[in-house]
């Protein structure tokens, strides 16, 4: 079970009764769907940052952007498990939003202020990318 996200901490993106009413009183659910959110959130981040220091964090420890990202992940997640043809608008584009914003982070286009970066070079990746023009067809 992962301990970074506490459920009170859902009280600043969903309100308590909306929770409850989409676990239907088994709190495993909000257990599965944290892990389900990390490991969607460190197989995109493991690249740049250290995720073992990330959601080992607690309390005022922990990264308040990080936090959101995972939160919308796990909600999205939980709402899923009804019926996903009837997601609020909401929460698909918060869903969007926080996986879109893995990809730039991966990609280097963004950061995480204050995460700790990883050190291990197995994982670590350079700044180096390589691009060229689209192949000519100079041949009829």
């Amino acid at each position: 079970m992962s301990e970074f996200l506490q459920k009170t901490d859902y009280n600043a993106s969903i309100h308590a009764e909306i929770l409850d009413s989409l676990i239907r009183s088994d709190e495993s659910l909000i257990e599965i769907c944290e892990d389900r959110a990390i490991l969607e959130m460190t197989s995109e981040l493991s690249g740049r940052y250290d995720c073992d220091q990330l959601f080992s964090a607690r309390n005022d420890d922990r990264n308040q952007l990080v936090m959101m990202m995972a939160m919308d992940i796990a909600i999205y997640h939980m709402f899923s498990i009804h019926n996903p043809q009837k997601i609020s608008a909401i929460r698909v584009e918060r869903y969007k939003r926080a996986t879109e914003w893995l990809k730039a982070v991966r990609a280097g286009k963004t950061g995480i202020p204050g995460a700790p970066v990883t050190d291990d070079p197995e994982t670590v990746r350079g700044n180096y990318f390589m691009k060229s023009n689209p192949k000519r067809n100079n041949h009829r």
